[in-house]
Protein backbone atom coordinates (compact mmCIF):
# COMPACT_ATOMS: atom_id res chain seq x y z
CA UNK A 1 0.00 0.00 0.00
CA UNK A 2 1.21 3.25 -0.87
CA UNK A 3 1.95 6.00 1.55
CA UNK A 4 -0.78 7.88 2.91
CA UNK A 5 -0.32 11.70 2.48
CA UNK A 6 -4.05 12.47 4.36
CA UNK A 7 -6.35 10.47 6.46
CA UNK A 8 -8.45 8.69 4.01
CA UNK A 9 -8.11 5.18 2.58
CA UNK A 10 -10.19 3.18 0.16
CA UNK A 11 -10.34 -0.74 0.53
CA UNK A 12 -9.83 -1.16 -3.34
CA UNK A 13 -10.70 -4.75 -4.35
CA UNK A 14 -10.98 -7.43 -7.34
CA UNK A 15 -13.19 -9.72 -5.21
CA UNK A 16 -16.78 -8.54 -6.21
CA UNK A 17 -19.58 -8.01 -3.98
CA UNK A 18 -22.54 -10.75 -3.32
CA UNK A 19 -25.37 -9.38 -5.63
CA UNK A 20 -28.01 -11.28 -4.04
CA UNK A 21 -30.12 -12.04 -1.34
CA UNK A 22 -29.58 -13.47 1.68
CA UNK A 23 -32.00 -16.62 0.72
CA UNK A 24 -30.72 -17.07 -2.27
CA UNK A 25 -27.12 -17.09 -1.12
CA UNK A 26 -27.68 -19.99 1.78
CA UNK A 27 -29.76 -21.87 -0.73
CA UNK A 28 -26.34 -22.11 -3.10
CA UNK A 29 -24.47 -22.66 0.03
CA UNK A 30 -26.77 -25.69 0.93
CA UNK A 31 -26.42 -26.89 -2.51
CA UNK A 32 -22.82 -26.70 -2.36
CA UNK A 33 -21.92 -28.10 1.16
CA UNK A 34 -25.16 -29.84 2.24
CA UNK A 35 -23.56 -32.97 3.58
CA UNK A 36 -21.00 -30.66 5.94
CA UNK A 37 -21.07 -29.49 8.94
CA UNK A 38 -23.57 -26.20 9.46
CA UNK A 39 -24.93 -25.97 12.92
CA UNK A 40 -23.83 -27.50 16.21
CA UNK A 41 -25.48 -25.92 19.18
CA UNK A 42 -24.18 -27.99 22.50
CA UNK A 43 -26.58 -27.08 24.89
CA UNK A 44 -29.63 -28.43 22.78
CA UNK A 45 -27.70 -31.79 21.46
CA UNK A 46 -28.11 -30.35 17.96
CA UNK A 47 -25.62 -31.21 15.04
CA UNK A 48 -27.35 -30.27 11.47
CA UNK A 49 -25.67 -30.49 8.17
CA UNK A 50 -26.39 -27.52 5.53
CA UNK A 51 -28.92 -29.85 3.98
CA UNK A 52 -30.81 -30.17 7.29
CA UNK A 53 -30.85 -26.66 8.35
CA UNK A 54 -32.10 -25.74 4.97
CA UNK A 55 -35.28 -28.15 5.42
CA UNK A 56 -36.24 -26.70 8.75
CA UNK A 57 -35.45 -23.05 7.09
CA UNK A 58 -37.79 -23.30 4.06
CA UNK A 59 -40.42 -25.74 6.41
CA UNK A 60 -40.20 -22.40 9.21
CA UNK A 61 -40.27 -19.24 6.38
CA UNK A 62 -43.77 -21.40 4.77
CA UNK A 63 -45.20 -21.30 8.04
CA UNK A 64 -44.64 -17.87 8.66
CA UNK A 65 -46.39 -17.13 5.24
CA UNK A 66 -49.02 -19.34 6.35
CA UNK A 67 -49.52 -16.90 9.33
CA UNK A 68 -50.73 -14.02 7.15
CA UNK A 69 -47.52 -12.25 7.23
CA UNK A 70 -45.98 -10.81 4.19
CA UNK A 71 -42.51 -9.40 2.72
CA UNK A 72 -41.83 -5.90 4.78
CA UNK A 73 -43.68 -6.98 7.91
CA UNK A 74 -41.35 -6.50 10.97
CA UNK A 75 -41.36 -10.07 12.93
CA UNK A 76 -38.98 -9.62 16.82
CA UNK A 77 -36.92 -12.05 18.24
CA UNK A 78 -36.34 -12.65 21.93
CA UNK A 79 -34.29 -14.82 22.74
CA UNK A 80 -30.51 -15.72 23.99
CA UNK A 81 -28.89 -18.32 21.68
CA UNK A 82 -30.25 -21.40 20.03
CA UNK A 83 -31.18 -23.29 17.25
CA UNK A 84 -34.53 -21.35 16.27
CA UNK A 85 -32.70 -18.38 16.68
CA UNK A 86 -30.41 -19.11 13.55
CA UNK A 87 -33.56 -20.92 11.47
CA UNK A 88 -35.59 -17.71 12.33
CA UNK A 89 -32.54 -15.24 10.72
CA UNK A 90 -32.94 -17.69 7.44
CA UNK A 91 -36.52 -17.51 7.62
CA UNK A 92 -37.18 -14.45 7.59
CA UNK A 93 -34.74 -13.55 5.09
CA UNK A 94 -36.22 -15.87 2.44
CA UNK A 95 -40.12 -14.59 3.16
CA UNK A 96 -38.54 -10.67 2.88
CA UNK A 97 -39.56 -10.55 6.15
CA UNK A 98 -37.66 -7.54 8.66
CA UNK A 99 -35.74 -9.44 11.21
CA UNK A 100 -36.01 -7.19 14.70
CA UNK A 101 -33.31 -8.18 16.81
CA UNK A 102 -34.34 -7.86 20.61
CA UNK A 103 -31.76 -7.78 23.23
CA UNK A 104 -32.36 -10.62 25.60
CA UNK A 105 -31.10 -8.39 28.60
CA UNK A 106 -34.37 -5.65 27.60
CA UNK A 107 -36.94 -5.64 30.64
CA UNK A 108 -40.68 -4.13 30.12
CA UNK A 109 -40.07 -0.37 29.01
CA UNK A 110 -37.33 -1.38 26.49
CA UNK A 111 -39.65 -4.44 25.14
CA UNK A 112 -42.57 -1.86 25.12
CA UNK A 113 -40.51 0.43 23.17
CA UNK A 114 -38.52 -2.14 20.56
CA UNK A 115 -42.10 -3.79 19.99
CA UNK A 116 -44.29 -0.60 18.93
CA UNK A 117 -41.56 1.91 17.24
CA UNK A 118 -41.09 -0.63 14.60
CA UNK A 119 -44.15 -2.44 14.46
CA UNK A 120 -43.65 -5.92 14.98
CA UNK A 121 -46.66 -8.13 13.77
CA UNK A 122 -44.80 -11.01 15.05
CA UNK A 123 -42.88 -12.21 17.81
CA UNK A 124 -40.62 -15.22 18.47
CA UNK A 125 -39.79 -15.52 22.26
CA UNK A 126 -38.00 -17.65 24.43
CA UNK A 127 -39.56 -18.86 27.62
CA UNK A 128 -37.27 -17.57 30.18
CA UNK A 129 -33.23 -16.76 30.11
CA UNK A 130 -31.26 -16.41 33.81
CA UNK A 131 -33.33 -13.65 36.03
CA UNK A 132 -35.75 -12.67 32.57
CA UNK A 133 -39.20 -14.11 32.40
CA UNK A 134 -40.06 -13.40 28.99
CA UNK A 135 -43.41 -15.60 29.15
CA UNK A 136 -44.16 -12.98 32.25
CA UNK A 137 -43.09 -9.53 30.94
CA UNK A 138 -45.47 -10.21 28.10
CA UNK A 139 -48.15 -11.16 29.92
CA UNK A 140 -47.79 -8.07 32.00
CA UNK A 141 -47.68 -5.56 28.81
CA UNK A 142 -50.67 -7.32 27.06
CA UNK A 143 -52.77 -8.99 29.76
CA UNK A 144 -54.91 -9.99 26.76
CA UNK A 145 -52.88 -13.01 25.56
CA UNK A 146 -54.36 -14.74 27.98
CA UNK A 147 -57.23 -14.08 26.14
CA UNK A 148 -56.27 -14.58 22.81
CA UNK A 149 -56.38 -17.58 20.65
CA UNK A 150 -52.77 -17.74 18.84
CA UNK A 151 -51.99 -15.45 16.40
CA UNK A 152 -55.12 -13.20 17.30
CA UNK A 153 -53.65 -10.82 19.65
CA UNK A 154 -55.34 -7.62 20.31
CA UNK A 155 -53.53 -5.78 22.72
CA UNK A 156 -54.15 -1.68 23.75
CA UNK A 157 -50.70 -1.41 24.69
CA UNK A 158 -48.93 -3.57 21.84
CA UNK A 159 -51.39 -2.42 19.04
CA UNK A 160 -49.61 -4.06 15.87
CA UNK A 161 -48.73 -7.49 17.79
CA UNK A 162 -50.76 -10.24 16.53
CA UNK A 163 -49.10 -13.17 16.81
CA UNK A 164 -46.99 -14.71 19.91
CA UNK A 165 -44.37 -17.98 18.92
CA UNK A 166 -43.12 -19.37 21.71
CA UNK A 167 -39.32 -21.59 21.90
CA UNK A 168 -40.60 -23.66 23.61
CA UNK A 169 -42.63 -27.56 23.61
CA UNK A 170 -45.52 -27.12 26.09
CA UNK A 171 -48.63 -25.45 24.84
CA UNK A 172 -49.79 -21.79 26.64
CA UNK A 173 -52.35 -19.60 26.13
CA UNK A 174 -52.03 -17.48 23.56
CA UNK A 175 -48.81 -18.37 22.13
CA UNK A 176 -47.81 -20.66 19.13
CA UNK A 177 -45.15 -23.04 19.45
CA UNK A 178 -41.87 -22.59 17.81
CA UNK A 179 -42.48 -26.16 15.93
CA UNK A 180 -46.03 -24.94 15.10
CA UNK A 181 -44.67 -22.79 12.80
CA UNK A 182 -42.62 -25.21 11.43
CA UNK A 183 -45.71 -27.66 10.59
CA UNK A 184 -47.84 -24.92 9.30
CA UNK A 185 -46.70 -24.87 6.15
CA UNK A 186 -48.56 -26.06 3.18
CA UNK A 187 -47.65 -26.85 -0.42
CA UNK A 188 -49.38 -23.41 -1.52
CA UNK A 189 -47.60 -21.67 1.03
CA UNK A 190 -43.87 -23.48 -0.41
CA UNK A 191 -45.15 -22.74 -3.99
CA UNK A 192 -45.17 -19.27 -2.55
CA UNK A 193 -41.86 -18.76 -1.14
CA UNK A 194 -40.66 -19.89 -4.25
CA UNK A 195 -42.58 -17.70 -6.37
CA UNK A 196 -41.59 -14.90 -4.03
CA UNK A 197 -37.49 -15.33 -4.26
CA UNK A 198 -37.44 -13.50 -7.15
CA UNK A 199 -38.73 -10.80 -6.62
CA UNK A 200 -37.00 -9.92 -3.10
CA UNK A 201 -34.14 -7.33 -4.13
CA UNK A 202 -30.84 -7.61 -1.84
CA UNK A 203 -31.03 -3.35 -1.77
CA UNK A 204 -34.41 -4.35 0.67
CA UNK A 205 -34.32 -3.66 4.75
CA UNK A 206 -33.94 -7.13 6.09
CA UNK A 207 -32.57 -6.74 9.42
CA UNK A 208 -33.47 -3.93 12.15
CA UNK A 209 -31.19 -3.72 15.28
CA UNK A 210 -31.49 -1.42 18.10
CA UNK A 211 -28.51 1.01 18.95
CA UNK A 212 -28.93 3.20 22.00
CA UNK A 213 -28.63 7.28 21.36
CA UNK A 214 -27.25 9.81 23.21
CA UNK A 215 -31.06 11.25 22.89
CA UNK A 216 -32.09 8.50 25.05
CA UNK A 217 -34.36 5.86 23.13
CA UNK A 218 -32.67 3.71 21.31
CA UNK A 219 -32.96 3.99 17.31
CA UNK A 220 -33.59 1.03 15.24
CA UNK A 221 -30.35 1.04 12.82
CA UNK A 222 -31.80 -0.62 9.33
CA UNK A 223 -29.97 -2.94 7.37
CA UNK A 224 -30.09 -4.47 4.27
CA UNK A 225 -29.42 -8.11 2.29
CA UNK A 226 -26.36 -6.33 0.64
CA UNK A 227 -24.95 -4.78 4.16
CA UNK A 228 -24.38 -7.25 5.90
CA UNK A 229 -24.16 -10.65 3.82
CA UNK A 230 -21.29 -9.05 2.13
CA UNK A 231 -19.85 -7.96 5.56
CA UNK A 232 -20.11 -11.42 6.83
CA UNK A 233 -18.40 -12.17 3.35
CA UNK A 234 -15.52 -10.32 3.95
CA UNK A 235 -15.21 -10.59 7.64
CA UNK A 236 -14.65 -14.32 7.14
CA UNK A 237 -12.02 -13.57 3.85
CA UNK A 238 -9.88 -11.92 7.01
CA UNK A 239 -10.01 -14.69 8.51
CA UNK A 240 -9.25 -17.03 5.27
CA UNK A 241 -12.30 -19.28 6.39
CA UNK A 242 -13.05 -22.30 4.31
CA UNK A 243 -15.24 -25.05 4.28
CA UNK A 244 -13.25 -26.95 7.04
CA UNK A 245 -13.46 -24.25 9.37
CA UNK A 246 -15.53 -24.49 13.04
CA UNK A 247 -16.40 -21.07 14.13
CA UNK A 248 -17.34 -21.26 18.11
CA UNK A 249 -19.12 -18.61 18.44
CA UNK A 250 -20.02 -17.76 22.43
CA UNK A 251 -21.28 -14.34 21.66
CA UNK A 252 -24.85 -13.30 21.36
CA UNK A 253 -26.88 -13.29 18.03
CA UNK A 254 -29.12 -10.58 18.81
CA UNK A 255 -26.14 -8.56 18.09
CA UNK A 256 -24.03 -8.06 14.78
CA UNK A 257 -21.19 -10.27 16.17
CA UNK A 258 -23.17 -12.83 16.47
CA UNK A 259 -25.53 -12.89 13.49
CA UNK A 260 -23.07 -11.29 10.96
CA UNK A 261 -19.49 -11.89 11.91
CA UNK A 262 -20.84 -15.51 13.37
CA UNK A 263 -23.16 -16.74 10.86
CA UNK A 264 -22.84 -15.30 7.85
CA UNK A 265 -18.61 -15.09 7.91
CA UNK A 266 -20.06 -19.20 8.23
CA UNK A 267 -22.59 -19.55 5.41
CA UNK A 268 -20.47 -17.58 3.26
CA UNK A 269 -17.73 -20.12 3.28
CA UNK A 270 -19.37 -23.33 3.77
CA UNK A 271 -17.86 -23.01 7.46
CA UNK A 272 -19.99 -24.85 10.74
CA UNK A 273 -21.16 -22.69 13.41
CA UNK A 274 -20.50 -23.89 16.81
CA UNK A 275 -23.12 -22.46 20.29
CA UNK A 276 -21.33 -23.41 23.33
CA UNK A 277 -24.20 -22.38 25.34
CA UNK A 278 -27.29 -19.72 25.91
CA UNK A 279 -25.09 -17.21 26.84
CA UNK A 280 -21.77 -16.45 27.48
CA UNK A 281 -20.31 -19.32 30.01
CA UNK A 282 -16.16 -19.22 30.02
CA UNK A 283 -16.27 -23.43 30.44
CA UNK A 284 -19.01 -24.49 28.11
CA UNK A 285 -16.64 -22.36 25.55
CA UNK A 286 -13.55 -23.58 25.98
CA UNK A 287 -15.31 -27.33 26.35
CA UNK A 288 -16.54 -26.31 22.73
CA UNK A 289 -13.52 -25.47 21.64
CA UNK A 290 -11.50 -28.41 22.34
CA UNK A 291 -14.72 -30.76 21.61
CA UNK A 292 -15.85 -29.85 18.15
CA UNK A 293 -12.32 -28.68 17.35
CA UNK A 294 -12.50 -25.82 16.71
CA UNK A 295 -10.80 -23.61 14.67
CA UNK A 296 -11.98 -20.00 14.86
CA UNK A 297 -13.07 -18.39 18.15
CA UNK A 298 -15.13 -15.04 18.70
CA UNK A 299 -15.41 -12.41 22.01
CA UNK A 300 -15.27 -9.41 23.24
CA UNK A 301 -12.36 -8.76 25.69
CA UNK A 302 -14.44 -9.95 28.60
CA UNK A 303 -15.18 -13.35 27.11
CA UNK A 304 -11.17 -13.98 26.63
CA UNK A 305 -10.12 -12.40 29.82
CA UNK A 306 -12.29 -15.47 31.32
CA UNK A 307 -11.57 -18.32 29.29
CA UNK A 308 -7.77 -17.58 30.25
CA UNK A 309 -8.38 -16.59 33.45
CA UNK A 310 -10.34 -20.04 34.40
CA UNK A 311 -9.13 -22.60 36.92
CA UNK A 312 -9.91 -25.13 34.22
CA UNK A 313 -8.08 -23.52 31.40
CA UNK A 314 -4.79 -25.85 31.13
CA UNK A 315 -6.79 -28.70 30.83
CA UNK A 316 -8.05 -28.26 27.91
CA UNK A 317 -6.51 -29.25 24.21
CA UNK A 318 -6.83 -25.99 22.33
CA UNK A 319 -4.44 -26.66 19.15
CA UNK A 320 -7.40 -26.97 16.99
CA UNK A 321 -6.83 -23.06 17.38
CA UNK A 322 -6.04 -21.32 14.76
CA UNK A 323 -8.07 -18.06 14.33
CA UNK A 324 -10.89 -15.78 15.70
CA UNK A 325 -11.87 -12.35 16.49
CA UNK A 326 -11.78 -10.10 19.16
CA UNK A 327 -14.14 -7.11 19.03
CA UNK A 328 -16.62 -4.93 21.01
CA UNK A 329 -14.93 -2.80 23.14
CA UNK A 330 -10.95 -1.83 23.45
CA UNK A 331 -8.75 -4.71 23.02
CA UNK A 332 -5.96 -4.99 25.63
CA UNK A 333 -2.64 -5.32 23.97
CA UNK A 334 -1.49 -7.83 26.56
CA UNK A 335 -4.77 -10.32 26.21
CA UNK A 336 -4.20 -10.58 22.43
CA UNK A 337 -0.68 -11.64 23.13
CA UNK A 338 -2.00 -14.48 25.33
CA UNK A 339 -4.66 -15.26 22.93
CA UNK A 340 -1.30 -16.00 20.40
CA UNK A 341 0.34 -17.36 22.69
CA UNK A 342 -1.76 -19.44 25.31
CA UNK A 343 -5.09 -20.25 23.35
CA UNK A 344 -3.09 -20.89 19.98
CA UNK A 345 -4.91 -18.54 18.02
CA UNK A 346 -1.69 -17.00 15.82
CA UNK A 347 -3.94 -15.40 13.21
CA UNK A 348 -6.71 -14.15 15.37
CA UNK A 349 -8.06 -10.45 14.30
CA UNK A 350 -9.35 -7.33 15.81
CA UNK A 351 -12.27 -5.85 14.14
CA UNK A 352 -13.76 -2.15 14.54
CA UNK A 353 -16.73 -1.07 13.92
CA UNK A 354 -20.56 0.15 14.70
CA UNK A 355 -24.33 -1.85 13.94
CA UNK A 356 -25.16 1.34 11.94
CA UNK A 357 -22.02 0.29 8.87
CA UNK A 358 -23.40 -3.89 9.14
CA UNK A 359 -20.78 -3.38 11.55
CA UNK A 360 -17.27 -3.98 10.54
CA UNK A 361 -15.13 -1.41 8.46
CA UNK A 362 -11.49 -2.28 9.28
CA UNK A 363 -10.42 -5.64 10.61
CA UNK A 364 -6.65 -7.05 11.03
CA UNK A 365 -5.71 -9.87 8.89
CA UNK A 366 -4.16 -13.33 9.50
CA UNK A 367 -0.96 -11.82 7.20
CA UNK A 368 -0.73 -8.72 9.38
CA UNK A 369 2.68 -8.58 11.57
CA UNK A 370 1.48 -9.51 15.26
CA UNK A 371 2.41 -6.09 16.60
CA UNK A 372 -0.03 -4.69 13.88
CA UNK A 373 -2.50 -7.34 15.22
CA UNK A 374 -2.32 -6.43 18.88
CA UNK A 375 -2.19 -2.79 18.61
CA UNK A 376 -4.22 -1.49 16.12
CA UNK A 377 -8.05 -2.20 14.46
CA UNK A 378 -6.88 -2.87 11.01
CA UNK A 379 -7.29 -1.81 7.80
CA UNK A 380 -10.36 -0.92 5.97
CA UNK A 381 -12.54 -3.34 5.05
CA UNK A 382 -12.56 -4.42 0.70
CA UNK A 383 -15.22 -1.90 -0.89
CA UNK A 384 -15.34 0.24 1.94
CA UNK A 385 -14.05 4.14 2.53
CA UNK A 386 -12.90 6.00 5.57
CA UNK A 387 -12.11 9.01 6.11
CA UNK A 388 -10.57 11.43 9.60
CA UNK A 389 -11.80 14.73 9.71
CA UNK A 390 -11.31 17.74 12.21
CA UNK A 391 -13.76 19.70 13.72
CA UNK A 392 -15.05 21.71 10.37
CA UNK A 393 -14.81 18.41 8.46
CA UNK A 394 -11.62 18.38 6.65
CA UNK A 395 -9.47 15.20 6.19
CA UNK A 396 -6.55 14.84 8.88
CA UNK A 397 -3.12 14.66 8.26
CA UNK A 398 -1.57 10.94 8.79
CA UNK A 399 -1.83 10.25 12.71
CA UNK A 400 -3.85 12.97 13.28
CA UNK A 401 -6.96 12.33 15.76
CA UNK A 402 -10.18 13.36 14.39
CA UNK A 403 -13.81 11.84 13.68
CA UNK A 404 -13.79 8.69 11.78
CA UNK A 405 -16.41 8.63 9.09
CA UNK A 406 -16.94 5.50 6.52
CA UNK A 407 -18.62 5.27 3.21
CA UNK A 408 -19.66 2.62 1.42
CA UNK A 409 -21.99 -1.05 1.22
CA UNK A 410 -22.04 -1.67 4.64
CA UNK A 411 -23.73 2.21 5.20
CA UNK A 412 -27.43 1.51 7.05
CA UNK A 413 -29.88 3.02 5.03
CA UNK A 414 -30.87 4.48 8.19
CA UNK A 415 -32.72 4.77 11.43
CA UNK A 416 -36.32 3.30 11.54
CA UNK A 417 -38.67 6.16 10.97
CA UNK A 418 -36.29 8.91 12.28
CA UNK A 419 -35.12 11.15 9.24
CA UNK A 420 -33.80 13.55 11.42
CA UNK A 421 -31.72 11.03 13.35
CA UNK A 422 -30.48 9.34 10.49
CA UNK A 423 -29.48 12.45 8.71
CA UNK A 424 -27.87 14.01 11.45
CA UNK A 425 -25.62 10.33 11.12
CA UNK A 426 -25.18 10.51 7.24
CA UNK A 427 -24.01 13.04 5.45
CA UNK A 428 -25.09 14.41 2.25
CA UNK A 429 -21.96 12.77 1.06
CA UNK A 430 -22.72 9.43 2.20
CA UNK A 431 -20.95 9.27 5.12
CA UNK A 432 -21.39 7.85 8.41
CA UNK A 433 -19.95 9.37 11.02
CA UNK A 434 -19.58 7.49 13.77
CA UNK A 435 -18.38 9.98 16.65
CA UNK A 436 -15.45 8.00 17.63
CA UNK A 437 -11.76 9.51 17.22
CA UNK A 438 -9.48 7.42 15.56
CA UNK A 439 -6.04 8.16 13.46
CA UNK A 440 -5.02 7.01 10.22
CA UNK A 441 -1.08 6.06 9.93
CA UNK A 442 1.15 6.30 6.99
CA UNK A 443 0.30 2.80 6.05
CA UNK A 444 -3.39 2.74 6.57
CA UNK A 445 -3.51 1.08 9.91
CA UNK A 446 -6.66 2.34 12.40
CA UNK A 447 -6.53 3.25 15.87
CA UNK A 448 -9.49 4.37 18.07
CA UNK A 449 -8.13 7.02 20.38
CA UNK A 450 -11.46 8.25 21.93
CA UNK A 451 -14.89 8.99 21.48
CA UNK A 452 -16.49 12.27 20.73
CA UNK A 453 -20.05 11.10 21.85
CA UNK A 454 -19.92 9.63 25.63
CA UNK A 455 -20.81 5.95 25.65
CA UNK A 456 -19.55 3.58 27.69
CA UNK A 457 -18.52 0.25 26.53
CA UNK A 458 -19.48 -2.76 29.31
CA UNK A 459 -18.66 -5.92 28.26
CA UNK A 460 -19.03 -5.00 24.55
CA UNK A 461 -22.65 -3.21 25.23
CA UNK A 462 -22.81 -0.35 23.79
CA UNK A 463 -24.36 2.44 26.92
CA UNK A 464 -24.91 5.89 26.63
CA UNK A 465 -25.43 7.72 29.43
CA UNK A 466 -28.02 10.19 28.19
CA UNK A 467 -30.14 6.93 27.88
CA UNK A 468 -30.03 5.83 31.70
CA UNK A 469 -30.05 9.66 32.21
CA UNK A 470 -33.38 10.10 31.66
CA UNK A 471 -34.57 7.35 33.12
CA UNK A 472 -33.47 8.03 36.68
CA UNK A 473 -34.82 11.10 35.85
CA UNK A 474 -38.58 9.20 36.55
CA UNK A 475 -37.42 8.82 40.12
CA UNK A 476 -39.40 10.95 42.07
CA UNK A 477 -36.31 12.05 44.33
CA UNK A 478 -34.42 13.02 41.69
CA UNK A 479 -33.39 16.54 40.95
CA UNK A 480 -30.37 16.13 38.53
CA UNK A 481 -28.10 13.18 37.31
CA UNK A 482 -25.23 12.79 35.08
CA UNK A 483 -23.39 9.08 34.27
CA UNK A 484 -20.18 8.72 33.21
CA UNK A 485 -18.03 5.82 32.82
CA UNK A 486 -15.40 4.29 34.90
CA UNK A 487 -12.35 1.93 34.37
CA UNK A 488 -12.88 -1.35 35.30
CA UNK A 489 -10.72 -4.51 34.96
CA UNK A 490 -13.45 -7.22 34.04
CA UNK A 491 -15.80 -5.26 31.77
CA UNK A 492 -13.46 -2.38 30.60
CA UNK A 493 -16.05 0.23 31.99
CA UNK A 494 -18.61 0.50 34.67
CA UNK A 495 -21.57 2.80 34.61
CA UNK A 496 -21.10 5.93 37.59
CA UNK A 497 -24.43 8.27 38.29
CA UNK A 498 -23.70 11.73 40.02
CA UNK A 499 -27.33 12.39 41.34
CA UNK A 500 -28.71 15.38 42.90
CA UNK A 501 -31.69 15.18 44.99
CA UNK A 502 -34.17 17.30 45.37
CA UNK A 503 -34.92 19.55 48.49
CA UNK A 504 -35.40 17.50 51.95
CA UNK A 505 -34.82 14.22 50.01
CA UNK A 506 -32.59 11.51 51.25
CA UNK A 507 -31.61 8.33 49.44
CA UNK A 508 -29.71 5.07 49.30
CA UNK A 509 -27.44 3.82 46.49
CA UNK A 510 -29.82 0.48 47.06
CA UNK A 511 -33.05 2.17 46.22
CA UNK A 512 -31.81 3.88 43.12
CA UNK A 513 -30.51 0.28 41.67
CA UNK A 514 -33.98 -1.07 42.66
CA UNK A 515 -35.43 1.41 41.13
CA UNK A 516 -33.76 0.36 37.79
CA UNK A 517 -34.03 -3.26 38.31
CA UNK A 518 -36.59 -5.05 36.04
CA UNK A 519 -36.96 -1.86 34.17
CA UNK A 520 -33.94 -1.48 32.49
CA UNK A 521 -31.10 -3.80 31.28
CA UNK A 522 -28.73 -5.30 33.74
CA UNK A 523 -25.82 -3.51 32.23
CA UNK A 524 -27.38 -0.08 31.78
CA UNK A 525 -27.34 -0.18 35.87
CA UNK A 526 -25.04 2.13 37.91
CA UNK A 527 -22.41 0.02 39.82
CA UNK A 528 -21.30 3.72 41.58
CA UNK A 529 -24.14 5.85 42.93
CA UNK A 530 -22.96 9.18 44.27
CA UNK A 531 -25.35 11.90 45.81
CA UNK A 532 -23.56 15.25 45.38
CA UNK A 533 -24.59 18.54 45.72
CA UNK A 534 -23.42 20.31 42.54
CA UNK A 535 -22.07 19.40 39.26
CA UNK A 536 -18.82 20.82 37.57
CA UNK A 537 -19.40 22.86 35.07
CA UNK A 538 -17.81 25.29 32.58
CA UNK A 539 -18.48 29.26 32.76
CA UNK A 540 -20.93 28.43 29.87
CA UNK A 541 -22.83 26.18 32.00
CA UNK A 542 -21.75 22.85 30.66
CA UNK A 543 -21.51 19.86 32.70
CA UNK A 544 -17.46 18.80 32.86
CA UNK A 545 -18.00 14.94 32.89
CA UNK A 546 -14.42 14.25 32.43
CA UNK A 547 -13.94 16.07 35.25
CA UNK A 548 -16.59 14.07 37.34
CA UNK A 549 -14.74 10.81 35.64
CA UNK A 550 -11.16 11.91 37.09
CA UNK A 551 -12.63 12.35 40.69
CA UNK A 552 -14.25 8.56 41.00
CA UNK A 553 -11.00 7.18 39.48
CA UNK A 554 -9.25 8.66 42.03
CA UNK A 555 -11.57 8.68 45.10
CA UNK A 556 -12.08 4.68 44.27
CA UNK A 557 -8.71 3.84 43.33
CA UNK A 558 -8.99 2.91 39.97
CA UNK A 559 -6.57 1.62 37.22
CA UNK A 560 -6.73 3.18 33.42
CA UNK A 561 -6.42 0.44 31.48
CA UNK A 562 -4.51 0.06 28.32
CA UNK A 563 -6.29 -1.00 25.22
CA UNK A 564 -4.73 -0.90 21.46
Amino acid sequence: MATLTQSYVHGASDVPLIGETIGAHFDAAAARWGERDALVVRHQSIRWTYGELKARVDAFAAGLLALGLEAGDRVGIWSPNNSEWVVTQFATAKAGLILVNINPAYRLSELDYALNKVGCKALITADHFKTSDYVGMLRELAPEIDRSAPGRLQSRRLPTLAALIRIGSDEQRGFFRFDDILDAGGERHKAALEALAPKLQFDDPINIQFTSGTTGMPKGATLTHHNILNNGFFIGEAQKLGDRDRVCIPVPLYHCFGMVLGNLACITHGAAMVYPSEGFEPLATLEAVAAERCTALYGVPTMFIAELGHADFKRFDLSSLRTGIMAGSPCPIEVMKRCVSEMNMSEVTIAYGMTETSPVSTQTSADDPLERRVATVGRVHPHVEIKIVDSDGRIVAPGQPGELCTRGYSVMLGYWDDAEKTAEAIDRAGWMHTGDLATLDAEGYCNIVGRIKDMVIRGGENVYPREIEEFLFRHPKVEAVQVVGLPDVKYGEELCAWIKLKPGENATEDEIRGFCKGQIAHYKIPRYVKFVDAFPMTVTGKVQKFMMREHMVKELGLTEQKTA
